[in-house]
């Protein structure tokens, strides 16, 4: 039997995040001098906050290395280089207790790529973490050291409660505030991330800096798709093997204290599933009927629940070879793919609901977003001068409060 989840329950909330969405620049103004004042309202805001930089965002998983490179738009950001690369960092860390020497130099690989990315975009502002297999690893933070040494990245390993709020930062756009509620799941290389959201707090909390707007409670379970199939087994599944995947991942859920509260509020029909990961968009391809697959389609995409499940269950009854012949699976998913469903079908069993809404993004999306707020709080020391200024002489322009009752 594997740990048990690491739980934490959120009583405050302290940042804002906001969601990029793709779509032209446009002026938000009345029309007047639209022109030649846009164009000037441009100039000042690429001399400040967000504006001045070039972005970067890595996520070394257990499973993949990934990165995007971004410039700011007014309702986002633009996306202008990305990189993924299956480098299995997590490979057999569950029976050694450390990263192998061949999957560090796998990861190291790929993390060469995205440093020589960052140098060729001109990046001002790099966020790179690293995530469960880095906080199980002996070696964890010898293997940091070793990327810094090499590479130039300073990887920080980041606590399973960051990677929720991560994971939120980059899906919040996604979530329904038609409901009440909603879970986010984000399976992942090692572990599984689990977050419940209250979308009437989060909407009243909008304009709040606030770091933990909305959620109430979260778990991490220790597993994902490569240590939960490396316990089982990766190529063929009977369906006895598959039914116990799943039954150890509900053990662990039906732990989780907040877990009978949730099913309520999906048997109500008040909340929904959010879900953002590999396992999630591949079955979501494959419902969608791709013939390859294609991020613009799947992510977004609401899904029936009952045919994703099918869809999953069928996977899992699959040989090896004929979930690689699959088009949105491929090779590199196939060994994996099946773990996936198993703690996919888990979720679905403890909150049961008519949709899944498919989400392909996440931590990067997370980190680019909060790195973009920081540098709008990191504003030239003129400009903040400057707004003082206008805001005093503002005050001394309006007549003071009438205190009386």
């Amino acid at each position: 039997m594997l740990g048990g989840p690491e739980r934490i329950r959120v009583t405050e909330n302290k940042s804002d995040f906001c969601e990029g969405r793709d779509g032209s620049l446009r002026s938000e103004g009345n029309g007047e001098g639209s022109a030649s004042g846009f164009r000037s309202d441009l100039h000042k805001e690429s001399q400040r906050g967000r504006w001045r930089h070039t972005y970067a965002a890595i996520d070394l998983g257990t499973n993949n290395c990934r990165l995007l490179v971004a410039k700011p738009k007014r309702d986002g950001f633009r996306v202008i280089d990305a990189f993924s690369r299956t480098v299995r960092l997590g490979e057999g860390l569950d029976e050694t207790g450390y990263l192998s020497e061949g999957a560090m130099e796998r990861a190291l690989a790929a993390l060469h790529i995205c440093a020589a990315k960052i140098r060729k975009r001109g990046v001002t502002r790099t966020r790179a973490i690293a995530t469960e297999a880095c906080r199980m690893a002996g070696n964890g933070l010898q293997f940091v050291d070793q990327v810094a040494k090499k590479t130039g990245l300073q990887l920080d390993i980041i606590p399973a409660d960051e990677e929720a709020r991560l994971a939120v930062a980059g899906c919040s756009s996604l979530l329904d505030d038609t409901y009440d509620a909603a879970v986010i799941f984000d399976i992942g290389g090692g572990s599984t991330e689990i977050v419940w959201l209250d979308l009437r707090q989060m909407n009243r909390d909008s304009k709040l800096d606030n770091n933990n707007k909305g959620i109430i409670a979260w778990i991490s379970l220790p597993f994902g798709v490569v240590n939960l199939a490396e316990r089982f087994g990766v190529h063929d599944i009977s369906p006895h093997t598959f039914e116990a995947m799943v039954s150890e991942v509900r053990e662990l859920l039906e732990g989780f204290e907040e877990a009978e509260g949730l099913r309520s509020a999906f048997q109500s029909g008040r909340a929904h599933l959010l879900g953002t990961s590999g396992t999630v968009t591949t079955l979501a391809g494959i419902y969608l009927g791709l013939a390859k697959y294609d991020r613009p389609q799947v992510d977004g995409t609401w899904a029936s629940m009952a045919e994703v499940r099918a869809i999953a269950r069928r996977l899992a009854k699959m040989s090896h070879e004929q979930r690689v012949q699959e088009p949105c699976i491929g090779k590199e998913r196939a060994d994996f793919v099946v773990a996936g469903c198993a703690i996919l079908e888990a979720i679905c069993q403890m909150w049961p609901c008519e949709r899944l809404r498919i989400a392909d993004r996440g931590l990067r999306e997370g980190m680019l977003l909060t790195l973009m707020e920081k540098a709008d709080r990191e504003r030239p020391r003129r400009f903040r001068n400057g707004r003082r200024k206008r805001q005093a002489k503002s005050m001394a322009a309006s007549p003071a409060a009438d205190s009386r009752t």
